[in-house]
């Protein structure tokens, strides 16, 4: 396989702006790489939307975009989307594909009450990968979920500068709390890129006693090493921001997206 051209860029894709969680560790560890950063926000919330939707939607999509823009490597860095979609969106397209899952490894690793909350969409928390990744990595702790579709919104208000209401932090840990068990909770993993975007208020909420983590920072160290070789500019340009139109969810201001380092905004 060719090297790709030093501006080929790095694509990340998300239903919202939850992927900036991605975007963010993997520019500090190849701080040159030009990058795509889209959003479906036709599509948005995909917490709310069968699976058959998003297996259709999302390699399509994902398609015009890598056509469009030419990307050397694409990121769903969207739990939902990945768990869904990942294994037909590495059918339909030619080159690598990163995809994002529940950080439950890490988690049954790091528990000591052997205990651990899942706080992802009402997609991602239902999926049999869930069940395999507990089953796999976590098969001798409690495994407790709790799908939130109130925080991606709350997330998304976040960003833009609105307050985020304290009632939608307070159920999504009560979601887990309440559960027979929950009480002993001290890993939660956060199952969703926009969930990290709220992490000062879910700490808040979960207690100095519960560790959160989400798996950025290892998504990050996996973009790097498949790149590891290629050749990238001399220095970093603004990033584009695309997003798929919506009547409903207008982008946001340039200013929110600014300090991910993203110079420009496109419609598609």
């Amino acid at each position: 396989m060719n090297a790709p051209a030093p501006d080929a860029p790095i694509l990340f894709f998300d239903s919202g702006l939850g992927g900036l969680t991605v975007l963010g560790p993997t520019r500090a560890l190849l701080q040159t790489a030009p990058f795509v950063y889209a959003a479906d926000y036709a599509g948005l919330p995909y917490g709310k939307k069968s699976n058959d939707e998003l297996a259709a939607r999302v390699p399509a999509l994902l398609g015009r975009l890598v056509e469009r823009y030419q990307p050397r490597l694409a990121v769903i860095a969207c739990n939902t989307a990945s768990t869904i979609a990942l294994a037909h969106v590495r059918a339909a397209l030619d080159l690598p594909i990163v995809g994002t899952v529940p950080a439950i490894k890490p988690a049954a690793e790091l528990t000591k009450s052997g205990v651990i909350g899942v706080l992802g969409t009402e997609a991602t928390v239902r999926q049999p990968y869930v069940d395999d990744l507990s089953a796999r990595f976590a098969d001798s702790k409690t495994v407790l979920r709790h799908g939130s579709p109130g925080l991606v919104t709350g997330a998304e208000a976040k960003l833009r500068g609105e307050a985020v209401d304290p009632d939608t932090i307070a159920r999504a840990i009560a979601g887990l709390r309440d559960q027979p068990g929950g009480d002993r909770i001290d890993v939660i993993v956060l199952a969703c890129t926009h969930f990290p975007l709220l992490q000062d208020e879910l700490q808040a909420a979960a207690g100095p006693g519960v560790t959160l983590i989400d798996g950025a920072a290892g998504i990050a160290r996996r973009i790097a090493y498949l790149t590891e070789g290629q050749p990238w500019p001399a220095a970093a340009a603004p990033g584009v921001a695309v997003f798929t139109r919506s009547d409903d969810h207008p982008p946001p201001p340039l200013a929110a997206l600014a300090p991910y380092g993203i110079g420009s905004i496109e419609t598609i």
